[in-house]
């Protein structure tokens, strides 16, 4: 019998609905799952059990009146630190921030909280979301919990391991080269990275996405009908778009698309030979249903990578160099190291070339992937690698050299998304990216649908 910290949010607002479970057991399950669950992963910065059991009371009397407020009302979520809740702190990972609680919420808090989701508390990041790795200067180590030797990945690290040790159905990550997708593949969940834009965030940034992290695709299409929902405070988002992703989800007709294969970057490191002949198996199995698969060439070069890293570590100087020595030394030494080794050397002419680099990389990947409906490629290089590492290589000078196939879908706007495929020998999850054309993402979900139910048979959750 499957417990209730591990259904799914379609089966937990159906048996809502029927009244043969209410909110408040599906919340309580969930809290319960976390008081056990804690002390080995280290997931969440903030739990507010009392806060989430008045939401789901709310929600159980909504559902006795045949009156629920959405999709996802009274089921059981949590929001990444990063993303401002109203009265909790959003320090992004680092002891030195402002911890004054946030007067009000961001605009996917504010849509959850509208839509009657019950917010269980905060996720962990890593030090200011700059890490692909769940090691943080404030929450700690964030432990996988397929094998807690081993890393989440990040910046989503904390939603990741709440996903797969079933903190309730629903997470919120955000994703600036790979932080939903790369935690995603390496917990077995599905993650989005929405088209920038569709998600509307505060502050918006360049490339910066929110998105679902989910066990199901079918629980993302649901929680994007609410997180898209309009909100002024961001000036980059798209215009709002009523669609319903989860409706005709399973609708998308696989014959005569056209799959690009790719399997190799020119630049950071080499996808491993697993995650590579799950790729394959993929695109195969698609093959088999009538797709047209062409293989696709890699095109992030090793200047484009470098000059996102650039980029970045320059951005993070900005910030880093102007704190007291007292508050540097608060920080990750490794992301001190990573965010001024080179940067304090940077001229404005190098930050524009490495600009430019961002702007090549964007216009290589639309140019690559337009031929194709979807493109079927790793989304993280190792398939594992321990804990406590801040980065799979754990040198700061090769920080990003992980990620050259998942940050140019960041740039070019374009959705992408990860889900689960199979497993290592070692037990651990792979996943496979699936990435769309600009504006997409009911086009990616539906195509991840289909894989979905393509892929080899599942393990169960490790916690379950």
């Amino acid at each position: 019998m499957t417990d209730l910290a591990d259904l799914s949010t379609a089966d937990l607002t159906k048996a809502f609905k029927a009244r043969t479970l209410s909110p408040v057991e599906a919340t309580k399950a969930a809290l319960k799952r976390i008081e056990a669950c804690e002390p080995k992963l280290n997931a969440m910065y903030i739990v507010s059990a009392d806060q989430a059991l008045k939401a789901a009371r709310a929600a159980e009397k909504r559902y006795a009146k045949g009156e629920p407020l959405s999709v996802i009302d009274g089921v059981p979520s949590t929001i990444k630190d990063n993303m401002a809740t109203a009265g909790d702190p959003c320090p992004v990972g680092v002891p030195i921030a402002d911890m004054t609680p946030r007067a009000v919420d961001s605009p996917v808090s504010a849509r959850m909280r509208e839509a009657g989701a019950v917010i269980l508390g905060k996720t962990t990041m890593p030090d200011y979301g700059m890490l692909s790795a769940g090691v943080s200067s404030l929450h700690g180590v964030t432990r996988n919990p397929w094998n807690t030797t081993r890393n989440t990945a990040g910046s989503s690290s904390g939603a990741g391991a709440a996903g797969a040790a079933g903190y309730g159905p629903l997470h919120i990550g955000t994703d600036i080269g790979g932080s939903i997708r790369l935690p995603a593949a390496h917990c077995g969940l599905f993650g989005l990275k929405p088209s920038l834009g569709r998600v509307p965030l505060y502050p918006p940034y360049l490339g910066r996405v929110a998105g679902p992290m989910t066990r199901t695709v079918k629980d993302s299409a649901l929680l994007m009908n609410v997180i898209t929902g309009p909100d002024f405070r961001d000036h980059m988002s798209l215009p709002y778009q009523p669609v319903d992703y989860a409706k005709g989800l399973s609708k998308l007709k696989v014959k005569g698309l056209k799959i690009g294969l790719l399997t190799e970057m020119p630049s950071g490191l080499p996808a491993d030979p697993a995650i590579i002949k799950a790729v394959k198996a993929a695109a195969k199995a698609l093959e088999a249903e009538g797709a047209h698969v062409e293989v696709l060439k890699g095109f992030v070069t090793p200047s484009m990578l470098d000059g996102i890293s650039c980029f970045f570590e320059q951005r993070s100087y900005n910030d880093i160099s102007k704190l007291p020595a007292a508050q540097k030394k608060k920080l990750l030494p490794y992301i001190v190291d990573w965010a001024t080794w080179r940067a304090k050397d940077f001229t404005g002419a190098d930050v524009m070339r490495f600009y430019g680099e961002v702007v090549a990389m964007r216009e290589a990947a639309v140019l690559a992937t337009q031929p194709f409906d979807f493109v079927i490629q790793p989304c993280t290089c190792p398939v594992s690698y321990p804990a406590e590492h801040h980065s799979p290589t754990n040198d700061y000078k090769t920080a990003l050299e992980h990620i050259p196939f998942t940050v140019a879908y960041n740039f070019s706007e374009q959705p992408a998304a990860s889900l689960n495929w199979t497993y290592h020998s070692d037990g651990m999850p792979i996943g496979v990216q699936v990435s769309g054309r600009r504006f997409d993402d009911i086009g990616v979900m539906r195509m991840s649908r289909v894989l979905e139910q393509l892929r080899p048979e599942q393990k169960a959750w490790p916690l379950g």
